[in-house]
């Protein structure tokens, strides 16, 4: 999200307190140049009138110097899956940039704490970002809460196990993916819920996975569509581009480019998967954005030959501790007294008592001694159950101090099905392969 580039060449001396201003209306122009700017992008019309479109202008905040602007932040309006499967309001923080000629002098601080004051009086607990350089944001309380798998397929050397058969067939067609997008939207709903870290799309939202500009195609195909149907029902759908290489032999080494593939039935996944490996001309499949859980996995003949790597994707800041931590439901009954560190929120930092049952949780404030302590961003790690409390003690992140306590806190807060954030929201996640 930030972009950090050169050295700063200072256009004034550091004002005593920088002034954070929101966007007029009429300013979108220059704040969104402004972020491009900083990231040295260009990019199509199209582009740009979607972002437009999904902009939320009166969230959005500049800061000046001598009446240019110097940073950027704005926020989108989200529900995202907690663990249990309920939607909490959450910004989605986006938009985030210094102009060169402005680092190193404060704006990205003076940003991140009006943005996270405001987001407290506005009663929003959670807070979630990507981050276009990884070391930025811990220092403002975001810890790495959901991470990314990403596949590099050598589609000729492996194979898919095949689920067990059923009564049912998988029907499999292509369609245009401007056609199908009402159904597999519809699908996408259905999915939310049911893994941690997924975001609701509001309208508008859908017509980001089909932004498909030539220009960002490089020398792949349109975006293409099947979609996988059970009894005439959807049951699952991938969005993909296809990338045909004669330079080498003179033989076909295409890419398979797989942008989106989702299914609720292990045989219509398992045929989504075998329909993208033995596409005619390729030998290669890539998948930049998948959960570290993925079920693929467990279907292909040797993973060796996919080369699995895992990276971090979605980052979460708690805004309201007592807020947040009643939202979720916990694996397990759980009665402790955490200590939280947090500098920046002053309204979290002390002893939190959470009481949760397996159906609901309460948190509060209490004078008790603590079982755990933790900062904020180890917090936000550990909040959607991606990131154990276990391996953070293991960092130094985490302390205990009632033995038991840790196991306890760790087995609650775990999650059945791995955080996963594959609504872009930021530009770190647009949809270019």
């Amino acid at each position: 999200m930030l972009s950090s580039s050169t050295q700063p060449v200072t256009r004034g001396l550091p004002p005593p307190s920088w002034e954070v201003r929101a966007l007029a209306a009429d300013r979108w122009p220059s704040f969104y140049a402004a972020v491009l700017g900083a990231f040295r992008e260009t990019e199509p019309q199209e582009a740009t009138d979607l972002w437009r479109s999904l902009a939320e202008p009166h969230r959005c905040v500049v800061v000046e110097d001598c009446g240019a602007i110097a940073g950027t932040a704005g926020v989108f309006s989200f529900r995202m899956t907690v663990p249990g499967g309920r939607l909490v309001d959450t910004a989605g923080v986006s938009m985030v940039s210094v102009q060169p000629d402005c680092r190193r002098r404060g704006v990205l601080s003076t940003l991140m704490r009006h943005q996270l004051e405001s987001l407290q009086r506005l009663g929003e607990p959670l807070a979630v970002l990507t981050a276009s350089e990884a070391p930025i944001y811990g220092r403002f309380g975001y810890g790495v809460a959901a991470r990314q798998l990403s596949l590099d397929i050598a589609s000729r050397r492996v194979r898919l196990t095949a689920p067990p058969s059923g009564e049912t067939e998988v029907e499999l067609t292509v369609e245009d993916p401007h056609k199908a997008l009402a159904a597999c939207e519809e699908f996408y709903a259905r999915q939310v819920p049911l893994r941690p870290a997924m975001l609701a799309r509001s309208d508008g939202w859908e017509l980001l996975p089909l932004l498909d500009p030539p220009a960002w195609r490089q020398g792949a195909s349109p975006l293409e569509c099947v979609v996988a149907r059970m009894a005439g029902e959807v049951v699952g759908y991938a969005r993909y581009t296809v990338a045909v290489d004669w330079s080498r032999t003179n033989t076909a080494e295409g890419t398979v480019r797989v942008r989106d593939i989702e299914a609720r039935d292990p045989r219509a996944y398992a045929a989504l998967w075998r329909f993208l490996l033995e596409t005619d001309l390729t030998s290669r499949v890539i998948a930049v954005n998948r959960p570290v859980d993925d079920p693929f996995l467990h279907l292909v003949s040797d993973v060796r030959h996919c080369t699995p790597t895992v990276l971090d994707s979605l980052y979460v800041r708690v805004v309201d501790a007592p807020v947040a931590l009643s939202a979720r439901t916990y694996a397990t009954g759980l009665d402790l007294v955490v200590e939280i560190e947090d500098a920046l929120a002053s309204w979290n930092q002390g002893r939190w008592r959470l009481s949760a049952d397996g159906t609901g949780a309460v948190c509060t404030r209490t004078q008790r001694a603590p079982d755990l302590s933790l900062d904020a961003t180890a917090l936000g790690s550990a909040y959607l159950g991606g990131t154990t409390l276990t391996e953070l003690a293991g960092a130094g992140r985490v302390r205990e101090h009632r033995p038991g306590a840790l196991t306890a806190a760790t087995a609650a807060f775990a999650s059945p099905m791995a955080p996963w954030l594959p609504h872009a929201f930021c530009r770190s996640l647009l949809p270019r392969l």
